[in-house]
């Protein structure tokens, strides 16, 4: 599949969406508060790692390939899981406290509005625009780089899931009143949450054939 692979162009996507990843990871330290793009990169380093992953058949073996693949896929999607579902633990318990302080009139509703109630929408929305200037970038070079890649449904899903993550951030940063975006800033977090959840038990479940395979054919050898 990827025998002809355009490496610069391969590379350009890698660092990309590597810059996609430490934005969204160092976003809320640096310039936005709020959980929706930090949580993002749930998502897009599942895209990274797995583009990654098969860029990685072009520098090994078959064998070591086939071999890593289901192992670091395996081990990947573990962590992920397990990162994901303490982070959509946490947002779902701070939803429930804005939404609790908020209802709380009137000293509740006075503390939300201190602590929540001034949502940088701006700054979220000069990164969110970086980061999909960013993923358009990388996802034409990834295409440039070996044109196959789009024939690969879960990698087209998972671009998809890409863009689409910054669209509803966008969407719900522009619904409400700046007083409640902390809110519906959550909410995204949470729902990109439970999507890598997702994204990562069919990774994990996939894996398996991978693994199983390989260690047949260790088997077989000794």
């Amino acid at each position: 599949m990827l025998d002809r692979l355009r490496t610069p162009f391969f590379f350009i996507f890698l660092v990309a969406f590597g810059l996609v990843v430490l934005i969204e990871v160092g976003a809320t330290a640096v310039v936005p508060e709020g959980m929706a793009i930090s949580y993002l990169a749930l998502i897009d380093v599942i895209m990274l790692g797995t583009a990654a992953l098969m860029g990685l058949s072009v520098l090994a073996s078959k064998r070591l390939h086939a071999r890593a693949q289901g192992i670091i896929t395996l081990v990947g999607a573990i962590i992920l899981i397990l990162a994901a579902i303490v982070l959509l633990v946490l947002a779902i318990a701070q939803l429930i406290l804005m939404v609790t302080l908020l209802l709380a009139v009137p000293f509740g509703t006075i503390a939300y509005l201190i602590i929540w109630g001034d949502f940088p929408r701006g700054d979220a929305s000069v990164v969110l625009s970086l980061i999909m200037f960013l993923k358009v970038v990388g996802l034409a070079c990834l295409v440039a780089a070996q044109q196959r890649f789009l024939q690969n449904k879960g990698l087209v899903a998972m671009a998809i899931t890409s863009l689409l993550g910054n669209v509803v951030a966008v969407f719900l940063h522009g619904l409400v009143p700046g007083i409640l975006v902390s809110i519906t800033d959550d909410i995204a977090g949470i729902v990109f949450a439970i999507v890598a959840i997702v994204w990562a038990i069919i990774l994990l479940i996939g894996s398996i054939p991978a693994i199983v395979r390989a260690l047949q054919q260790t088997a077989q050898r000794t």
